[in-house]
Formats: structure tokens, sequence, C-alpha cells
């Protein structure tokens, strides 16, 4: 996942009163998240479920350990998702049980009893796009366990809310809504009277409605209910003739008035969204409503003002007030979770949450790519694939101008440019200045053109300077959108007519409505050939850039089975791959079409796909034929025969909505709609995968490897609570499978000339024991984990950092350029240079190789001649550091020893010890530090500090080392050589003269050890 950190749409809020700072949120098509810091962070914790779609959580009041999810957004819009059922966790959200009510779709409300946790009532609506049996109002008492449908009206008609009184737990509130979808992107939301407000007071076992007062047409009603007076309820509704309202009730529903005129508190959230009230615990007069802005009543509803809210409209979506104390809220909205503690006065952020909800995905060509989208409710993105600072922060991604269910198109041939477009707008962005200049075809709204949110923009692959923008006809520009060609007629069908799904509520002219070109697929071999698909359910060809245009439609699909993409094959002209979405009428089943004749004949390619699962992309890999990949409303798929039979790819990402997928080189990309981009990195291995490879040891031909340095942060490191996403691996990634165990593995590394480079082996131990790393200064947290060749069945990756061994060191550090869980130990290796070199796998003897190339940093500017000379440089620092640190160590032991004999009261030679231990010092040096003048004699020490000073900064930047540093190095040697020759001197004559002496005194000799590890100093040095 690589972000962005910016909150999507959350509907569901929920806290633990004895908790405060606990708090739950569901995000629409995002999971579950929990925080246990007041809002400061926030961690998924239903990844592993079979729906990310939330609408309703309820924590039990009398045992915070039980919460209760639904599925299902429960809202009715164009971009909603649906759920499976509700979920149960146990132990405060750390496991979950699936409960049942499947096929309910959405779940909008839960409501827990106070006295009981196993006793819930559950609000289902049903089916947003055509009629269903499992809608109404349902109620458990053993958990979950089974359910009992209490309130039911018609297959039309489900539950919308449910509240229950916390003075009074037999008292229930419950709302019934009467509404169906159509499959139009606008106007599409109808509403019947057929819902309305109901009231228990046996604990859900008898209703009656409640309607005096309230409108006779009521169609949506929310119902908050004042803790401190519970005969004071608050009500927003909507009826059917459109009409919106804030209602109140002083006799606990009995009877009902219009409490205000002001429009603000009633509004709908964004048009959307029916707003919710809610009653501040203490005070039954302070009432809050979230809308477009959250505005807040302090005198019973009649006069409100804003609470919070900003210009364009965040649209809240709900609010949660602990009971025990009003000045604890949060607020969730189509921009995520925010937290108060303080009544409003300050917030926590919502630029915490990695729940965007993006459309199309496309990159740039730029070095590292950047990858782009819509993001819906906030606009768009452009993140960068890998950050300079050691992860992808807020520093690596910004807007770009475009709306926010847009397509994305970055400029193939100006990477200062970046191109949006959805609606009727076409954006042209400039990261050099921030300007968005608008260049669309369609300045002022034509009813010659119709178009919808999300409209296909997309330059041709043949041609870079041809970029297409859709709306019932195509459109082309080839200089920037300057000027505008019409290349196409209207597309779409002339009578389409309205679905059955839709049932009885479409008004009159509704069924009139036309559709839009919905997919594109310009060419890959030909800038005359155009792939086009519509949300009508219409596929066409044109060979010709678009004088003429032939119908390709399979004979199955009907009206309204809506093309959301066409892949245009990089092999062949006459191949295309397309998936069909029938979810907006009813019919949640997978679609994907595949011809191999331009569209004469059409088959279904779906063997392996689940029942459940509208297709919103399919996408052709450019490097090997046959191999496909589709994305679903909850999972991603693979198939590597052509989409004769698929597999999942799911791998560790959430079930969420999967709305495009793009492949940029070797990497697969996915946006979500709820859980921001995420990236497989390096598919090389999907590429060679095939079943013959199953039975044997098998080395993957590692893609292209990229010297980039891991981390150019110079300045104090991010806090590690500051949400970022982790960088791509910082080196060559290695796959290779075993078919079964095995007892030995070995990976090296042999450059062109056959040397060996670095090798690794699963019985390697790690550089620092686990006892060295508890006396570390910093927190644990920070360090990265040691690498383990794994020598179990199946598949393994293994990232090689690009170094040589690291040089011997006396002291070691972990630099200020830290990252959380990912800082390595310095000094590291050499850097080896762009060039060919092998891996050599060996698994129990047998062995495997394969090429790999590594490559420049695209932005280092560096000759190759420049990058030589540093190689060398670095070498030759890393030899000086090696030999010197060896000695100092040896030396350093030795003078240890000396100096625990002469402290002795009767040591012999007591004058040898003394002098032996005078020239060592001399040889070693003085000890140092960080503020230590430099040593005026040459010593380890210094050759020692000289080299390693030097190795740093030669090593740290892809450059030729400057005059001064190799005038330094040349010194350097020229010391090394003295000192060392010295120190060789003292090991083959003063040590072993004195040990003579020793024996000769029957007293212990002087050992000289090897592999020395000396414990070091743990200080911070500025």
């Amino acid at each position: 996942m690589i972000g962005p950190f910016r909150g999507g749409r959350t509907r569901a809020a929920a806290g633990v009163p004895s908790q405060p700072n606990v708090f739950y949120i569901g995000q629409v098509n995002g999971g579950v998240w929990k925080s246990d810091d007041y809002g400061r962070t926030w961690n998924p914790i239903f990844d592993h479920e079979s729906t990310q779609s939330i609408g309703a959580i309820a924590v039990a009041p009398s045992d915070p350990n039980i919460v209760y999810v639904g599925s299902g957004e429960g809202l009715h819009r164009p971009d909603l998702s649906v759920g499976n059922g509700i979920y149960k966790s146990t132990d405060a959200g750390k496991t979950w049980t699936h409960l049942g009510l499947v096929d309910g779709q959405q779940i909008p409300a839960l409501a827990v009893d106070p006295r009981d946790p196993n006793k819930v009532f559950a609000a289902v609506l049903g089916h947003p796009y055509g009629p269903s049996e499992e809608r109404g109002i349902y109620r458990s008492s053993d958990g979950g366990q089974t359910w009992q449908k209490v309130i039911s009206k018609d297959e039309n008609t489900g539950g919308s809310d449910v509240q229950i009184d916390p003075a009074n737990p037999d008292v229930v509130y419950a709302s019934m809504w009467e509404v169906r979808e159509g499959p139009w992107e606008d106007g599409n939301e109808f509403n019947g009277a057929g819902g309305g407000l109901f009231k228990s007071t046996d604990g859900g076992s008898t209703w009656h409605p409640l309607t005096n007062g309230l409108p006779k047409d009521l169609s949506q009603i929310y119902v908050a209910i004042a803790p401190s007076n519970p005969r004071r309820l608050y009500a927003t509704l909507a009826a059917a003739s459109g009409k919106l309202s804030v209602y109140r009730s002083d006799d606990a529903g009995e009877s009902w008035s219009q409490i205000t005129d002001d429009p603000r508190p009633a509004g709908r959230i964004g048009g959307g969204d029916l707003p919710i009230p809610k009653v501040d615990p203490k005070n039954p007069d302070l009432v809050y409503v979230v809308s477009t802005v959250t505005v807040r009543s302090s005198d019973g509803g009649k006069t409100w003002a804003g609470f919070r809210g900003a210009p364009g409209g965040d649209d809240y979506q709900n609010l949660w007030i602990n009971p025990n104390n009003g000045n604890i809220i949060l607020i969730v909205s189509d921009q995520g979770a925010i937290v108060t503690v303080n009544a409003g006065a300050s917030w926590s952020s919502w630029y915490n949450q990695p729940t965007a909800q993006l459309y199309h995905v496309s990159t740039s060509n730029t070095f590292p790519y950047r990858v782009c989208a819509g993001q819906q409710e906030s606009g768009s993105v452009c993140i960068s694939s890998r950050g300079n600072d050691g992860a992808i922060t807020f520093r690596d991604w910004h807007p770009v101008g475009v709306i926010e269910y847009g397509y994305v198109a970055p400029d193939p041939l100006d990477p200062d440019v970046v191109y949006g477009g959805g609606r009727t707008e076409v954006s042209k962005f400039r990261w050099s200045t921030g300007q968005v200049q608008i260049v669309t075809p369609i300045p002022l709204r034509d009813p010659k053109y119709r178009t919808n949110r999300t409209e296909p923009l997309m330059f041709s692959p043949v041609d870079p300077h041809i970029l297409y923008f859709a709306s019932n006809a195509l459109f082309k520009t080839t200089d920037g959108g300057n000027s505008w060609q019409t290349v196409s007629a209207d597309l779409t069908r002339e009578n389409p007519g309205a679905p059955t799904s839709v049932g009885t509520l479409i008004p009159k002219g509704a069924e009139k409505q036309r559709g839009v070109i919905y997919a594109l697929a310009p060419s890959f071999k030909s800038v005359d050939t155009l792939w086009a698909g519509t949300d009508d359910g219409l596929i066409w060809i044109t060979r010709d850039a678009g004088k003429n245009w032939a119908d390709i439609t399979p004979k199955e699909l009907t009206p309204w089975s809506k093309v959301t993409q066409i892949s245009a094959s990089h092999f062949d002209e006459q191949t295309a791959y397309v998936s069909v979405s029938r979810f907006r009428i009813n019919d949640t089943h997978p679609y994907i079409y595949r011809t191999h004749d331009s569209g004469k004949t059409w088959k279904l390619i779906t063997s392996g796909l689940p029942d459940f699962g509208p297709v919103d992309t399919v996408r052709e890999d450019p490097v090997r034929k046959s191999l496909l990949f589709a994305g679903t409303e909850n999972a991603v798929w693979v198939s590597f025969d052509d989409g004769d039979h698929w597999q999942s790819l799911q791998m560790n990402l959430p079930h969420t909505s999967m709305r495009d997928l793009w492949i940029h080189e070797d990497d697969l990309i996915v946006a979500t709609h709820g859980r921001g981009f995420w990236i497989l990195d390096d598919i090389a291995p999907l590429r060679e995968a095939s079943a013959a490879l199953a039975n044997s040891v098998h080395l993957f031909a590692p893609a292209p490897a990229y010297r980039v340095q891991r981390d150019t942060n110079a300045d104090t490191p991010l806090p590690p609570d500051e949400p970022a996403a982790a960088n791509p691996p910082d080196g060559a990634i290695v796959d290779y499978y075993l078919p079964a165990a095995s007892s030995s593995v070995t990976l090296e590394i042999v450059d062109a000339q056959g040397h060996l480079v670095r090798s690794f082996s699963n019985a390697d131990k790690p550089d620092v024991t686990e006892e060295e790393l508890q006396k570390q200064l910093i927190p644990l947290y920070w360090i990265r984990k040691p690498q383990q060749l794994s020598t179990g069945a199946g598949m393994h990756r293994w990232v090689w950092d690009l170094h040589y061994p690291a040089p011997t060191a006396t002291h070691h550090d972990f630099p200020i350029a830290a990252i959380p869980h990912d800082t390595p130990r310095f000094p590291l290796g050499p850097t080896v240079l762009p060039g060919s070199y092998q891996v050599r796998l060996t698994v129990d003897g047998k062995t495997s190789t394969a090429p790999l190339i590594v490559k420049v940093d695209p932005r280092v500017k560096t000759p190759a001649l420049g990058l030589q000379k540093k190689f060398k440089a670095e070498t030759q620092l890393a030899s000086i550091m090696s030999e010197s640190a060896q000695a100092l160590l040896q030396g350093g032991s030795i003078r240890q020893q000396l100096e625990k004999l002469s402290a002795q009261p009767d040591s012999p030679s007591k004058d040898a010890l003394q002098a032996l231990e005078k020239k060592l010092t001399a040889l070693l040096g003085a000890p140092g530090g960080f503020f230590a003048p430099p040593s005026a004699e040459v010593t380890l020490g210094r050759v020692n500090g000289q080299a390693s000073t030097l190795y740093q900064q030669v090593w740290q930047a892809d450059a030729e080392p400057t005059t001064s540093q190799m005038a330094a190095l040349a010194s350097t040697e020229h010391d090394s050589a003295d000192v060392l020759k010295r120190w060789r001197e003292f090991k083959s004559s003063d040590l072993p003269a004195l040990n003579r002496q020793l024996r000769e005194a029957k007293a212990p000799e002087i050992q000289l050890e090897s592999n020395i590890q000396r414990e070091e100093p743990q200080v911070d040095e500025e």
C-alpha cells in the first residue's frame, strides 16, 4: 500500500464510553479501523474478512470487548458498495465471526441492548438495485447466532435505522425506507412512502407506527434520543415529494412538529445522503446534525450554527458522542474520521487514514513513476511510487487538479503536464506552477453531449500526441486540448429503456435516460484502431481512426450491462478483453469477455471466479501473452491461459473494490475504492510461472534492479506514528521456488567477470545478537530485522541490497536517515556498479543461475567513469577500514590483557609489559570520540577514523569523488600503509618477544585474538 494517507468516505462510528481514548470507524469500502489514542493513529482490524464495505458498528455497552459490524454501506449513491451480513468480535476487534444475514447487502444501523450484549437489533436495507426478501428490522437474542425479522413490509422496503432508549432499553425506535436505485449515474434514486417510523415498548416483540405530526408521504427518517431526557426525540426526514425537514418530539414520539425552517440541518449530505442527528448526553437542548457541514443547536433545534466544516463541503456522515463526556466527539465524513476532546475547539486529523476511494489508475513516465487517480470526495492525487526519504510520506503526493471521479492522464511527452477528465471537464495541470487550465471540448453544457462523472481520458500508446476524451461521443486533440475533433457519433443505445430491476418507483420519463461511453481502448498496434464500450451495454470498434464504427456487441449484453473496461491486446490487432458489470441491474455475477476476431465472436471467460463479484477491470500483461489480471468488487484475479481459468491473486490485499489495474514495467498496480493504491512489486515470476515448474527447484529471472539510495533524509526522521507507506525494496528482488523443504540453500551474486560479489546462506548468523540489540540506545522499533534464506517449501522472495559485504568496523550505528522497522546497521558495503550480474541459487548441492541487470538511478547524471571512480574509492576505503578496524580490535584486546597482567602485585616482567603497552598505545592512538581533536600522530585510530569519514562521504551520493576527497584518500592510503606495517611488525616481533619472557616466568601469554566484537558505546553524536 502506497497511500495516499487522506481519508475517504466513512459512515460507521462508535466509541467505548469507559475507554475514552478508544474509537472504531467503518469506511464504506475500506473495512473497520480502531484507534486507541484519540484518533492520532488508526489501524485496520478487519482486513482478513471477505468484505470491506461497512455501514454500522456497535459496541456492547455492558461489555466493550463485544463489537458488532454491519456490512454494506447503506447509502444510496452512484458508487455504492454492498456487504455480506453481520460480523462479531468478542475480543475488541482482534478476531471476527461471520454471523449471517448474508443477502442483506446493506446494513446501515445496529443497536445493542445496554443490559445484554447478546441482544442486538439490525436495520437491513436490502438490495439497492432490485427487490430482495432479506430486508427489514431484525433482532437476535443469542449474540447473532439466529435472527428474527421483527418488522417487515415488502421486498422493496428495508430497515434504515434502529435506536434503543438508553434509560429504558425495552423502548426501541426503528425506521423503514422504501427506495430503489436505477442503472443511471444521475437521477437514479427513487423513494417511496412505504416505510415509516416505528416504536416498540417490549424490546422489539411488537411495534406500532409513529405518524402524528409527521408528513403523510414520509420516505426516510433518522431519529436521535436525548439520553438525559429520553422523551425528547429529534428527527431528520425526507418526504417522497422531496421535502427535507428537522422535527422534534417531546412525548417519546407520539407527536411531532417541525422545529426549524433553517435549511442547513435538513440539507442532504453533499446533495445526496440524509443528514443524521445526535444529542448531547447531558443537555437535551444541545443537538448536532451532520451534513455537508456539521451544525449545532443549543436551544432544542430552533436556531443553528456551523460547528465543523469547510468551503467546498467536507460532507459529514455520522457522529458518536461519549455518553459520559459530551466534549469527546467522533465525527466521520467523506474525508475520514476526526476526534475532538474539547467540544470542537481542536480536532485530530484525517490525513492519517489510507482509505481513499480511487477510480481509474494511470502512471507517469518519470522515475520514480507517479501513480495517479481521481479520489472520490476529495479531488485527485499523484503519488510517487518511491519516496526519497526512505518511505512514501506526505512529501510524495499532491493533488493535480482533476475532478474527483475523473481519469488522470500524465502527458507522456511532457512530465510537467497532467490531464484529467470527468463530467464535461478536461483539466490541464502543471507541476511547475500548480496551475490548472480547463481545456475541455465541452466548455458549456450542450444537450448534444451527455457525460457521467467518470469519463475515459487517455493518450494513444502509438502516437503520444493524441489525447482522447469521451462523452456519448468521442473527441481527440493533438495540441494539448487547444482544439478538439469529434471522432464518433453518439455510440450509445437510442432507446435503452429501464430495466425491470428498477421496479415501480421509477417516475415517468426516467426510462428515456441514455448512456455514455464508459470504456475506451486505443490500439497498441495501430493509431487507426480504437475499441469503445458504453455503460448501457454496447461495444464498438473503428479501424479508420473514427470515420466508421462497427457495433460488435455480444448478443447477451442487455441494456445497462455496463462495459467497465476494454483491454486491447499488445500482441495482435484482433484480440481484446472486456469487463462488464451488471451490478446496477441487481446482478452481482462476474462477466469478462474475450474476442480473437475483432468482435465477430465473443467468449465468456469466468471459470474460477466466484458467483459474487461484478468485474470493474481487466488488463492484459504487456510482456507475457495470455497473462491476464482482473479486478472485481472484492478481489484481484490472475489467469495464465488467456482467461480460460482464473485464480486468486489477493495475497495481503483487503477485500475492497478493485476499481482499476495497471502494469508499469514490472509492477502491478491496483486502485481500490476504499483503501488507496497498492503495488505488487516485480511480477516477473508471474510472467515466468507455469505448471511445469511445480515439481522442481526454480530460480526466477529477476527484473532489472535500480541503484537507488535507500534514504536521503539527512534531518531528524519522521516520528514512527507519522503516516507513511513502505518504499519498494531497495535492491534486487530474487524469487525462488522450492517444491519441498530443503536442508541447505545458498544464494550468490557474481559479476560479469565471475567474481563473487555477495553470498548468503540459510546458515548465516545475524550480524547482531538479540542480547546486543537489547543494549541499543534507540528503541528497537527502528531496526531492520535480519533476513534469512528460507528452506521451506513454496515461493520465497529475497532482496539483495546491491552492496558488497560491509567493511569491518570498530563502531556501528544506525543512521539518522531512519525508517521505523527498516533501518539497517551502518556501515554498509560498497555499492555495486551498474551492469550485468548473475544470481546463483544452490539447493542441496544443485545450482541454478539467472541473469540480473543493475541499472543506475535515471536521475543520476554522473557518467559511468565517475561511478567507477566512486566505486574504486569505496573499495579502497573499505579495505583500509577493515584492516585498521581489525588491528584496533586486536590491539584493544592486547591492551586489556596487558593492563590486567600489569595490575597483578607480583606481575613478572613489569618493565617489559609497560614498555610494550606504551608502544601499543602509540600505534593504536588515544581513545577518541566525536568531539576529540584529530590526532597529530599517524595511528591506527586516526587512519580508521579518516577512512570511515571519507567512506561515508563518498558512499552516500552517486557522484564522482571530489578532488579534495581523492587527495585525502591518497594521504589516508599512505598513512595506512605506514601504520599497518608498524602493526604487523608489532605482531611479528614485539609481541612474541614479550610472550617469550612471560613463558619463561611461567605467566599467562598475551593472546592475539581474531573475530573480536567489542561492546560499543551508546551515544548521541550530533
